[in-house]
């Protein structure tokens, strides 16, 4: 929960101080607000607004006097955070540094190259590919004899499949992605999962890493591609489908739950309880109220059944075939997945836009994505010119020389060449030493075989050229890119924000015990139940003991000597469930009039199930208790340390708002 607050909190920071520039009005460079010794400036403040606003009368005055508010909290918590040094923290600059590394990744790309990705991507966008994959690991950084010997074992298992032998057989036996090959069930540790045989389900471009998704889209149907080498190691694929891609679909669906291990007699009661209910709903019955009525899964039901909007990489391939067959509205005959079954309504279904429709997204992907560094080398070639690049051959081949062949066995030390302090290059008025070279040899040396010591030195020259390059570029991104300052600026507000917060609100309402159980006994009238039934809920699947079941219950009181006589009699078809019932807690007590004694056997309409109500007792509405309310009370409680926390940040620093700049500012606005 702290994570998810964190990240709606620098979305937050985000919104409040980036925007696109707005145009200058009159009173837009008064000072509008003063917080402590901030000034804020009316153009300040509505760039600010506008950014994080989209409604429709978007300068009402209601709204921008409310919006100015949470501005004014939030200037006043982080001048807070600054006040107590939170942003001298080493914890605290190792985040920032982290968020500065991925915000930087975008001015490492060369737009060019990046066109002709964009092109490829977006070609890509309109199909899906269903491949299965055999994987042979080996670290990326791995030894050349590693890499030998796994390359000739992928090698080997081509030839099989080529040569006849079944791709799903080949991935059981060999493959090392451990999803091909059916997981073990382990009592009270995990339950069992069957393989994948290597099947990967669909997906389509950025699903995959970019090597992959290469291989994916150039390998024919029912072919077998090429060797291909990513991160993880080796890879076979063997495409199974390539047809258009289904976008991003809505769906609601009835779901009935099946083990992986479930028993003949469960999956035959399961597959009666699925169709039933498709039967219903051909004769009339509305599909929402067969999802309230019948779906087990329990956290789409009070959306009618609805998923969250999804892509072929995100279901299971039998979901994706049968959303390809459906038009919006149309309702599925029962679908089986490896999860169960399925009734699925399609609500809507967005195909790829045309290319100046998908380009924007497409661009934020590929900023973000390894096959970016395509472009490394384009960048690389642009600082060099940019910074007047030169390398100084002479001083180059002194310090390979200086460098023995220890570092073939990774065996070099650097120290003994301090005194070389030689450039080796230079970035405009910055020099790269032999010293600095060395040391980057002694940090990246790795054991070599079948490669001499001067065209090894050579590759560790070339990537300590790139690699300096990057660096000097990254080092100066905040004085080329001033949008860049600014949105590391933003960061480190949200960071600071967000820890301070925790610290004064989210953490000490939980720790805060004796002031939590204060809160609560001084509201007390806020947490109350609404009226409850003390019951007990029969379920039982035997019809034939139906009677003598209701025989028991009325011959006794305590739900212990009801089981313990149905024991006796052999009689164990019976569930009982004892609890203090609201209504919506359980859909059967909901539908007995909630009087004392034992209702009429209930029969489910959709499967093999008898259902008896006993109410013991009913209870009108009362307090909770604060165990019984914790978790409202502490949301609670943290609302209200928060108000009294900006009530204190007020008095340490003051705010005043020109209210006549206020109002002139909207009122221009709204010309």
């Amino acid at each position: 929960m702290k994570y998810l607050i964190k990240g709606v909190l620098l979305t937050f920071v985000l919104a409040i101080i980036t925007g696109s520039a707005i145009s200058q009005v009159s009173v837009g460079k008064k000072v509008l607000i003063t917080v402590g010794d901030d000034e804020v400036t009316a153009n300040e403040f509505m760039k600010v607004y506008e950014k994080n606003n989209n409604q429709e009368n978007l300068y009402n005055a209601d709204a921008v006097k409310e919006y100015l508010e949470l501005y004014i909290n939030f200037k006043l918590k982080v001048n807070e955070a600054e006040f107590l040094e939170m942003d001298t923290a080493s914890s605290f600059e190792k985040e920032l540094a982290g968020y500065r590394t991925q915000l930087a990744k975008p001015y490492f790309i060369d737009e060019s190259v990046n066109e002709e990705l964009l092109a490829e991507a977006y070609e890509r966008l309109n199909t899906d590919i269903r491949a299965g994959h055999i994987l042979v690991m080996v670290d990326e950084n791995a030894i050349p004899e590693d890499t030998l010997k796994a390359y000739n074992k992928i090698s080997n298992i081509r030839d099989e499949i080529v040569a006849g032998k079944d791709f799903a057989e080949a991935a059981v036996e060999h493959s090392e992605d451990p999803s091909a090959r059916d997981t073990k069930g382990i009592p009270n540790q995990q339950r069992f999962r069957p393989g994948n045989k290597g099947d990967l389900g669909y997906f389509t471009v950025f699903n995959m890493v970019y090597p992959f998704e290469n291989a994916a889209f150039t390998t024919g149907v029912n072919q077998i591609s090429p060797i291909t080498r990513t991160k993880y190691g080796y890879h076979i694929l063997k495409v199974t489908d390539n047809k258009p891609a289904m976008g991003k679909a809505e769906v609601a669906h009835i779901f009935v739950a099946l083990r992986p291990e479930a028993t003949s007699e469960d999956s035959s009661r399961k597959v009666e309880k699925i169709n039933n209910i498709y039967n219903k709903i051909q004769e009339g019955l509305s599909f929402e109220d067969a999802v309230a009525e019948y779906s087990e899964d329990k956290g789409s039901i009070k959306n009618g059944g609805r998923l969250s909007k999804f892509s072929c990489n995100r279901v299971v391939p039998e979901f994706v075939a049968a959303v390809d067959k459906l038009e919006i509205n149309e309702i599925s005959e029962p679908v089986k997945t490896a999860y169960g079954f399925h009734i699925i309504k399609l609500i809507s279904i967005e195909k790829p836009g045309t290319f100046d429709e998908e380009s924007g997204i497409l661009k934020e992907r590929l900023a973000k994505d390894n096959r970016s560094r395509k472009s490394e080398e384009a960048v690389i070639a642009n600082i060099k010119k940019t910074n007047k690049f030169k390398k100084y051959p002479k001083a180059i081949n002194e310090i390979f020389a200086a460098i023995d062949t220890s570092v073939l066995s990774k065996r070099f030390v650097a120290d003994s060449l301090i005194g070389m302090t030689l450039p080796v290059m230079k970035l405009k008025k910055d020099k790269y030493t032999q010293w600095d070279f060395a040391k980057y040899v002694q940090e990246k040396q790795q054991p070599q075989d079948k490669i001499n010591k001067e065209v090894y030195l050579n590759q560790l020259f070339a990537d300590y050229v790139n690699s300096s390059c990057i660096e000097y570029m990254d080092n100066h991104l905040e004085e080329q890119y001033p949008d860049f300052k600014d949105l590391v600026q933003e960061y480190h507000d949200g960071i600071l924000l967000f820890n301070l917060t925790d610290e004064k609100v989210w953490t000490k309402a939980v720790k805060d015990t004796l002031g939590l159980q204060e809160y609560f006994y001084e509201n007390r009238d806020k947490f109350n139940w609404d009226e409850r039934v003390d019951a007990t809920v029969y379920q039982l699947r035997d019809k034939s003991v139906i009677e003598q079941v209701k025989k028991v219950i009325l011959e006794n009181e305590n739900d212990g000597d009801i089981a313990k006589v149905l024991s006796n009699d052999s009689i164990k078809s019976v569930r009982i469930l004892p609890d203090l019932y609201e209504l919506g807690d359980n859909k059967y007590v909901d539908m007995v009039e909630w009087k004392t004694g034992l209702s009429e056997p209930i029969n489910s309409d959709v499967e093999d199930l008898t259902v008896f109500i006993k109410i013991n007792k009913i209870i009108p509405p009362q307090p909770k208790e604060l165990d019984e309310a914790r978790g409202l009370v502490t949301a609670d409680y943290q609302s209200f340390l928060e108000k009294e926390w900006i009530k204190e940040l007020k008095g340490k620093y003051p705010v005043t708002v020109d209210e006549d700049v206020l109002n002139k500012m909207i009122l221009e606005k709204n010309k």
